[in-house]
């Protein structure tokens, strides 16, 4: 499904050892400059944007962090979810240095950071779940298939720093039900919320602060010591995490088309996606994804292809505020028609538009349920093309790339977007 990335702190993950093709990329937002290059490039297949929050050398306090730059520019890199790292003081004894800290809740007592994208301007943003549940449940199972210890579900408090607490705060964030203690997640969670953009903390405690009786009072080496010390653990974490939330739309999609062994005729496994259309949830969700891609697209008119394109199309077109325009078996129109005819892969078959369906000129979206050999989707392609319209992208919920209908498409010069796909079936 191609989904990007975007990871704050990086724990090591841009070495070039293990991030293939990578580039580093400098950004300019209308906020300025992020804290670093961002180094954009594969982790397990999967595109990732890497941004080191505090600056390649470590060089910029939590402070004077440009967090606004930072999460405005992974959006405008295309990042549909945020990862980040972050290093914590414990303020419970269960949760000892080492142990990874997911936190659902966070408690700002910073006092001089820009909180906002929308200056001058009343807007309320939701907060009451700032921390994304799915990705957190990602993460506990991996931790525990990779017996990693951590606690879930822990409220951060996040301090202005540089300084460290003093015992009475320590002790006062304890008293208020603090778990976590950090410099650099307000406004880092804040921001990404008001640009819609799912994100998780990843924490490493790496001390206890100083409410501690008979341990050792933080320090910035103690901390630089431990995060060394476990960044392995962290890149573990973030190697399989990255797959699986790449994946993890694309197998909840597939996971509601049923599968029918021997139809239309033995061999054949037919992909059912009136399972997927029956269930509200699936269907949310590809409707989310879509809507997501082209809501800022330069669309005019969605053109479905019969029959389950136009379910589809119907209501993508409607989410969008666009035009529908059908694409029809031969006959099927009342109006003036174009017609192309394509190969089957025995005889020939062909389909057909309105002559008045679309202007020239127009961006047309193209979408159906299925791609399989490509013959309909290229011939309805070059009906779109015949009345002057230009193809932005050919969209299907499933592909079969065995059948290398993508293929058809893409040597044409056609853009492809799947959700899903079945291979080797």
């Amino acid at each position: 499904m191609g989904m990007k990335i975007g990871i704050i702190g990086g724990s090591g993950l841009d070495d070039p050892k293990i991030l293939e093709d990578y580039e580093e990329k400098e950004i300019e937002t209308p906020y300025g400059k992020p804290s670093s290059k961002i180094t954009i490039g594969k982790l397990s297949g999967v595109e990732v944007c890497i941004l080191a929050r505090h600056g390649k050398s470590h060089s910029i306090p939590p402070s004077q962090v440009n967090y606004r730059a930072n999460i405005w520019a992974l959006k405008e890199l295309g990042c549909k979810v945020i990862l980040a790292t972050s290093a914590v003081g414990s303020l419970r004894d269960e949760i000892k240095p080492g142990n990874l800290v997911f936190p659902n809740q966070f408690i700002d007592f910073t006092k001089q950071r820009k909180m906002s994208f929308f200056d001058g301007e009343v807007v309320h943003t939701a907060m009451a779940e700032p921390y994304d549940k799915k990705l957190r449940e990602i993460f506990y199972q991996i931790c525990n298939e990779l017996k990693f210890p951590y606690t879930k579900n822990k409220t951060m408090v996040v301090i202005e720093g540089p300084r460290f607490s003093t015992k009475a705060e320590s002790h006062m964030f304890r008293q208020i039900g603090c778990d976590i203690i950090g410099m650099t997640g307000c406004p880092e969670v804040i921001l990404a919320n008001e640009l819609g953009i799912p994100y998780q903390t990843i924490a490493m405690s790496t001390d206890y602060d100083c409410w501690k009786e008979n341990e050792e009072s933080v320090t910035f080496e103690m901390i630089l010591q431990r995060m060394k010390e476990n960044a392995d653990k962290v890149e573990q974490l973030l190697l399989v995490a990255i797959s699986r939330i790449a994946n993890a739309d694309s197998d909840f999609i597939k996971n509601k088309i049923r599968a029918i062994p021997d139809w239309p005729k033995p061999g054949i496994v037919f992909r059912d996606i009136t399972t997927l259309l029956k269930d509200n949830e699936g269907m949310n969700k590809v409707i989310e994804i879509l809507c997501n891609r082209y809501k800022n697209e330069e669309i005019e008119i969605i053109a479905g292809i019969e029959a389950r394109g136009f379910i589809l199309g119907g209501i993508l077109a409607n989410k969008l505020g666009k035009g529908f325009v059908p694409i029809r078996k031969k006959g099927k129109l009342p109006h003036e028609v174009v017609r192309e005819e394509y190969d089957l892969e025995y005889g020939k078959d062909s389909i057909e538009i309105h002559k008045d369906a679309i202007k020239y000129g127009q961006n047309v979206l193209i979408i159906d349920d299925l791609i399989a050999t490509g013959g309909t989707a290229l011939a309805a392609c070059n009906l779109v093309k015949r009345l002057g319209g230009r193809i932005h992208e050919c969209c299907f919920i499933v592909d079969l790339p065995e059948l290398k209908g993508r293929e058809k498409l893409e040597k044409n010069n056609y853009k492809v977007f799947s959700l899903v796909e079945f291979e080797g079936e």
